[in-house]
């Protein structure tokens, strides 16, 4: 069993996979199975262990490949026989059962790195703590609508290791978090995309905050000079710590203070494009995004499409027919002049930034769940000029309530997302937006923030149904 660099035509990993047997998974989630899946493809001795239940789809998928399986327990002599570990993202490496693999001498690697072993295609990788998956998601479609043969995956939609069980692609655009970093010996991107660096996780790193950052770091480390590595150039930590790094492939810089160096920036009117021998501008009410961050966005991903090969004007076909991925700034409905957003992925501040920036309407800001340490102080002046009210959505919002006090003029609160819902449209004004960026995690009332942001959605169209029926 081969292991093949991007261009598909020599080996370039560190480990020699053919002289391997028994690979083990650690996690059943979308991640492990995946990982399983291909391992069993490419004919190892799989074995699988997962310390709670595993979904029921994934123990079908397992049974039908005849992978062998454990949910409940780790049982280590079926563990510790490995020749690899494969871990998913979401388990860290202090864990009891990492820790005993490791001093066991056997590698543990992350899924993503597992599948990038085995693929022969070109890979666009996009990281950041804000806006990857939007990025990575435009990257996709762009590629795609172009023509491209190319697979989305990662941290986002279905696993590399899935993806590359039947078949192999011509590219590969993979949302990497930075958990799918930590777990990278060989990852190396033909196109690299940072769009931000915030403090995000760090109970993960120790609560410390340049762990994190070498985290991220970690998507550059194999890149050769062939390769194109895309960063926003006026995000602090990025602008920092990029000329301090040693990176082999070409640098790109993306630009929202019309720095005309950059290979591509916004002058205040275009995006503009200087990219090889493409130069080209784009306004962004032609295409489907809006909001600076969005700009952002938009940059890199036209960016990595030109690098891909794709063409200008099937570049401009995409930014056109793009449909950003639910609970990201997604407008649900208008009632009565007032449109709902749902933008249930911001929780955090940093998000909500871009959120506020995106909207010069007047706004109903619907905030809370549970607070990770959030500093209110970045976003005070934009509330205190765009928000009009601010209904608190969580168990506890004394923070919030005290904060925003004489900030705001109008605070309110509830638990129940159909009052929330009827208390926005009642606060609110034709013209105004009615915003869910609740800066927080959702764990105290809903299962995740798609949860949050499905129950919202149901909860605006089901009032706009009943406001049209009373209008009718």
């Amino acid at each position: 069993m081969d292991c093949w660099n991007f261009a598909g035509n020599t080996k370039s990993c560190n480990i020699e996979i053919e002289i391997m047997n028994r690979v083990v998974i650690i996690g059943a989630g979308e991640s492990g199975t995946g990982a399983a899946l291909l391992a069993k493809a490419k004919g190892y001795d799989v074995f699988l262990s997962e310390i709670f239940n595993i979904r029921e789809s994934f123990k079908a998928e397992m049974k039908e490949a005849d992978i062998e399986f454990e949910e409940g327990a780790h049982s280590l002599d079926k563990i510790l026989n490995a020749d690899l570990v494969i871990k998913s993202p979401g388990i860290p490496y202090k864990e009891d059962i990492i820790q005993q693999i490791i001093k066991n001498g056997i590698e543990v690697i992350d899924e993503i790195e597992f599948g990038f072993r085995f693929l022969k295609g070109k890979v666009i990788a996009i990281s950041g703590t804000n806006g990857k998956t939007t990025t990575t998601l435009l990257t996709y479609h762009i590629l795609k609508e172009a023509g491209l043969d190319v697979a989305l995956a990662g941290n986002v939609g279905e696993s590399l290791a899935r993806k590359l069980v039947t078949r192999d692609y011509d590219w590969y655009v993979i949302e990497v978090s930075s958990y799918q970093l930590d777990g990278t010996t060989t990852f190396k991107p033909d196109i690299a995309v940072l769009l931000n660096i915030t403090p995000d996780h760090l109970d993960r790193y120790d609560y410390k905050f340049e762990l994190y950052i070498d985290s991220k770091f970690r998507l550059l480390t194999n890149m050769e000079p062939a390769g194109q590595y895309i960063y926003y150039e006026e995000d602090p930590i990025l602008s920092k710590e990029t000329p301090t790094r040693h990176i082999a492939s070409t640098i790109n810089t993306i630009s929202l203070r019309g720095n005309k160096v950059s290979q591509a920036y916004f002058d205040g009117m275009e995006m503009n494009f200087h990219i090889g021998t493409k130069s080209f501008s784009i306004k962004q009410e032609d295409t489907t995004l809006k909001g600076p961050h969005n700009l952002i966005n938009t940059m890199a991903a036209v960016s990595s499409a030109c690098y891909a090969g794709v063409s200008v004007e099937a570049i401009r076909a995409g930014l056109r027919t793009f449909k950003n991925a639910p609970h990201r700034l997604e407008s649900i409905a208008e009632i009565n002049n007032v449109e709902f957003i749902n933008d249930s992925k911001a929780t955090n501040v940093d998000s909500v930034i871009y959120a506020l920036g995106s909207y010069s309407n007047p706004l109903i800001w619907i905030v809370g769940g549970v607070d990770k340490g959030n500093d209110y102080d970045l976003i005070k002046e934009q509330v205190k000029e765009k928000v009009k009210a601010l209904i608190c959505l969580g168990v506890d919002n004394k923070k919030l309530k005290d904060y925003f006090s004489g900030i705001v003029p109008v605070i309110m609160e509830t638990q129940s997302v159909k009052e929330l819902v009827r208390m926005a449209l009642k606060a609110s004004e034709e013209g105004d937006v009615v915003l869910l960026s609740p800066a927080c995690a959702s764990f105290d009332l809903f299962k995740n923030y798609i949860d949050r942001g499905n129950q919202f959605r149901e909860a605006v169209l089901e009032l706009k149904s009943e406001t049209e029926n009373k209008a009718s």
